[in-house]
């Protein structure tokens, strides 16, 4: 190869490298603003759809059940409309769901419309599918090294979206005294808008068209049953799939447990704010530890973590049991999560990419949703400490397929 040549591959590499880069800020940003809507919605769907009922409150929670609905179905469609218009237009896209969602869900309390609110929820959650592909779009055209790290970054915007989310709960709460909580959800349109703002500077990837003549074999796209066939899916799929649900499963019936077993409904509270910034507070540092260890060794830990949780909240009910347990459940899903996203990223070419992120998601949020909504009966039925033994089958039964995964890459290596 002339030197003139390797100069030139080297330009693309710095390149490409500095445009990754650029495009991981961008999404981090977005992630913190457009991605605050989820705790707003989480936190005030249920107050909100309580408030709309009449004396009968048993489905005051579907609102935020039709949000995690939306976020799976959104992820389908996410992924074919970026397909046809590019991520930065897709993501703005996004945004505007986020923001119409808002606008929506003020006009149903405006009107006490229930089921109308709970639609709005739904767009919402639309909106949010589009955030969640995200830490794909960091990680899509970035240099091998910097993937994981791309994909951190992303997430790291989570710890400001865990901070704007509910700052902006208390400051438009109370916007319209006659109309509880539609100043949040108004509130949540001015996020959306400067969101899509954020996204219009993302720099697009250069295989955002693709010519079919010009594409090789290696670059044709395959059926999407043979991509998610590969067993290096499947377990990217099982671990990242099961570190989400048990996550969800254990965070949504913890503040119920703390205050059935006596604590205030603040320090429940405040157990799930150091819940969300153990989630996603990890990510400045994940990266670099997948670039150290790999992929594999870090999901490892991370579902080792949820054990450790699952144990800690096993042996006792005072504050500090919940507290480290769910500090020790966010650091877990911190690193399964992505970990195994960084997998997910191997297992199949750029021109594949917009479908198999779509099924991933579509797939994993609509589990998520079933472990939401099964976090309540378990609680009733089981107790506490019956939620906490849940996790133990599922991540050892992650635990299990990474390591069959780790010693069958192992074998190929060495047969190599």
């Amino acid at each position: 190869m002339s030197a003139s040549a390797r100069d030139h591959m080297s330009g693309q590499g710095s390149s490409t490298a500095k445009s990754a880069r650029i495009n991981a800020v961008v999404l981090a940003a977005a992630q913190a603003v457009v991605g605050a809507a989820a705790p707003m919605t989480i936190s005030m769907g249920g107050l909100a759809g309580y408030y709309l009922l009449g004396s009968d409150k048993s489905l005051a929670t579907a609102p935020v059940t039709g949000f995690t609905v939306g976020l799976a179905l959104g992820a389908f469609g996410a992924a074919a409309i970026m397909r046809v218009t590019g991520r930065r237009l897709g993501f703005m896209v996004g945004a505007a769901f986020t923001a119409a969602g808002g606008a929506l869900a003020a006009l149903a309390l405006w009107i006490g419309s229930f089921w109308f609110f709970a639609f709005a929820l739904a767009v919402i959650g639309c909106g949010g599918a589009f955030v969640q592909q995200y830490r794909f779009a960091a990680a899509d055209n970035a240099p091998p090294q910097f993937k994981a790290q791309a994909i951190s970054w992303v997430l790291a915007g989570g710890v400001f979206a865990a901070v704007i989310g509910p700052q902006t709960v208390i400051f438009s709460r109370e916007m319209f005294p006659t109309v509880p909580f539609a100043g949040v959800f108004v509130a949540m349109i001015a996020l959306g808008i400067v969101g899509a703002l954020i996204l219009s500077v993302l720099r697009e990837s250069r295989d955002a068209v693709v010519d079919p003549a010009s594409q090789t074999a290696d670059d044709r796209p395959r059926p999407l049953r043979d991509i998610v066939a590969q067993r290096s899916f499947v377990t990217a799929m099982v671990c990242g799939v099961g570190t989400y649900a048990l996550m969800t499963f254990m965070m949504t019936g913890a503040p119920l447990a703390m205050v059935a077993c006596g604590f205030s409904a603040d320090l429940a509270t405040l157990g799930i704010q150091w819940h969300v910034m153990a989630m996603f507070a990890p990510s400045f540092f994940t990266g670099h530890l997948i670039r150290r260890f790999g992929e594999a060794t870090i999901v490892g830990i991370g579902l080792a973590l949820l054990l450790v949780c699952a144990f800690i909240a096993f042996i006792g009910i005072e504050l500090w049991n919940f507290w480290l347990a769910l500090v020790l459940l966010g650091i877990g899903w911190n690193f399964g999560f992505i970990g195994s996203t960084a997998m997910v990223t191997a297992t199949y070419r750029q021109s594949e990419k917009n479908k198999v992120q779509g099924f991933h998601d579509g797939f994993l949020f609509s589990l998520v949703a079933v472990a939401s909504l099964a976090s309540g009966g378990a609680l009733n039925h089981l107790g506490w400490e019956g939620v906490s033994l849940v996790l133990v089958p599922i991540a050892s039964l992650c635990l299990l397929v990474l390591g069959l995964q780790v010693v069958s890459d192992r074998q190929k290596h060495a047969s190599a």
